[in-house]
């Protein structure tokens, strides 16, 4: 029996921002009801070759296959800046998509990005951009935030028209505004959308 639609909210997450963002974007998918939301992380890397990862974490979502991958109908994708780019762990993630790109599994499937920094000018426009690189080149189609949700103007925290973003005032500050939580939503909700518009 073949499983429902879903938007894989794919992400990596050290101190826990960009795992909130990832529930309130998944909300945005489930609210839409055309297609569901399915929650998956990304293991950290060793800087040793000698550390094995568990095969499951220890809290949170379940780490990510490439089958959840090829086999989604949209992909939001998250990780914190660093340095305006994305996070190791989610780069190496992507850099075993390969085979998903000589097969051409991902062309025409909407994409989107989030991310969260802990200063205004952290590199969250640019993080987002490194991960759309990748994304392009499997023939996704990337999706910003249009300048309908408001949130965007009135905000004076996160929020670019690139994707979700979320200013963390330190590495220990997870909760997101009100206008962060509304610009995650409205992107979720939009990637379902998309993602539903597409699939037909």
């Amino acid at each position: 029996m073949p499983q429902p639609p879903y938007v894989l909210v794919l992400f990596y997450s050290r101190h826990g921002s960009v795992a909130e963002m990832a529930k309130y974007i998944a909300r945005g998918i489930n609210k839409a009801g055309s297609v569901e939301a399915k929650i998956r992380q990304v293991p950290d890397v060793s800087d040793t070759t000698k550390i094995a990862t568990p095969p499951l974490p220890d809290d949170g979502a379940p780490y990510c296959t490439l089958e959840e991958l090829a086999d989604c109908s949209g992909l939001a994708i998250g990780s914190p800046s660093y340095f305006g780019s994305m996070a190791a762990p989610l780069k190496h993630f992507i850099d075993q998509t390969s085979t998903l790109w000589l097969t051409g599994q991902l062309i025409d499937k909407p994409a989107c990005g989030f991310t969260s920094a802990s200063t205004m000018h952290g590199g969250q426009e640019q993080c987002l951009h490194s991960m759309m690189t990748p994304l392009l080149h499997h023939g996704m189609v990337w999706l910003g935030l249009p300048y309908k949700n408001k949130e965007l103007i009135s905000t004076a925290a996160g929020g670019t028209p690139y994707g979700a973003s979320h200013l963390a005032n330190s590495t220990s500050e997870t909760s997101l505004t009100n206008d962060e939580k509304a610009l995650c939503e409205a992107q979720g909700k939009r990637i379902a959308e998309m993602a539903a518009k597409l699939k037909k």
